[in-house]
């Protein structure tokens, strides 16, 4: 923790307390608008004051299972309106809580679990209240995936969270597929997806398919009595979920190439370019690797420029 010179006078210890009494009553929620209001992933012992604050001050909550988050307000003793807002009704909803704000309602946003818009509804009435110029607030919490991502063991910076993967194994291979071509154009992160414990064991089969033996971890029932963090190669989490059914909340990680990419593309490219133009060494390269011809020469007209 960085404390200025000008933060307060006298000790060490004092400026240490301002400090902290400034982090405490720093940004709370507007006293208008919409606030997005992380909730627990498992343990209900995550709920934040802040996140209860919130939703006591709202004048209605909108939830994606209003069952769901009826039990959960129930549980801190919460007695609020509860409005549905998922991906079905979300577009058909925003005009009349655009409404409701510009009247100088309170509306808190909470999903399921965790932190909304991340992999659940809320994005759409999110860009449209900034669009709007009305207040926009956050009480953070919980995240599956960052919690996931913490307790890996694999690089946590940087990763990329791609939500659920497509439930068809032929979408599946295509988005994969797709990640790999990129890793070959240089993206280089641990990669987090959600997935359904009935999808898991097919989902890690296509994983391997794609990305090879690689690190990777499965954590399921985050921050409850039944949290398992799995960790191995892709090819062991497969063969041990092919005969083991998951249940729970799932979390999969495959952490990024460890070691230099034989059908590294800027070195194809780099070897292609010293004996062709720039159209020759791409459709020559993009040929080789499999690439998308439109990456390829993207890339190489890049590469061409920065020559000197």
């Amino acid at each position: 923790m960085t404390i200025s010179s000008d933060a307060c006078d006298g000790s060490p210890d004092q400026q240490f307390d301002t400090q902290i009494d400034n982090q405490i009553g720093g940004a709370s929620a507007p006293a208008t608008g919409l606030v997005l209001v992380s909730t627990p992933i498992g343990n209900l012992g995550d709920m934040t004051p802040r996140a209860r604050q919130a939703l006591e001050a709202a004048d209605i909550i909108l939830c994606e299972d209003t069952r769901h988050t009826g039990r959960l307000l129930s549980a801190f003793g919460i007695n609020k309106p509860l409005q549905p807002l998922h991906e079905h009704n979300e577009d058909q909803r925003t005009p009349a809580l655009l409404a409701m704000l510009r009247q100088g309602k309170r509306l808190a946003l909470v999903s399921d679990a965790g932190m909304p818009l991340v992999s659940d509804p809320g994005y759409r009435l999110v860009r449209a209240v900034i669009a709007a110029g009305l207040p926009v607030g956050v009480a953070p919490g919980a995240s599956a995936a960052i919690t996931a991502l913490v307790l890996s063991g694999l690089p946590p910076q940087p990763f990329m969270f791609l939500g659920f993967p497509p439930p068809r194994q032929a979408g599946r291979r295509a988005a994969f597929g797709s990640l790999r071509a990129a890793e070959r154009a240089g993206l280089s992160a641990t990669l987090i997806w959600h997935e359904a414990p009935h999808r898991l064991a097919e989902a890690l089969v296509d994983m391997e398919a794609a990305f090879g033996p690689r690190h990777a971890a499965v954590a399921r029932e985050l921050t409850t009595k039944f949290e398992e963090v799995r960790r191995g190669t892709l090819t062991e989490l497969a063969a041990h979920y092919a005969t083991n059914d998951a249940r729970g909340e799932i979390t999969v990680l495959v952490g990024p190439p460890e070691e230099a990419d034989p059908e590294d593309l800027d070195g194809q490219l780099a070897q292609a370019l010293a004996s062709h133009s720039v159209k020759d060494a791409a459709a020559l390269v993009a040929a080789a690797t499999g690439l998308p011809r439109k990456l390829v020469y993207a890339r190489a007209l890049a590469m061409s420029a920065q020559s000197p």
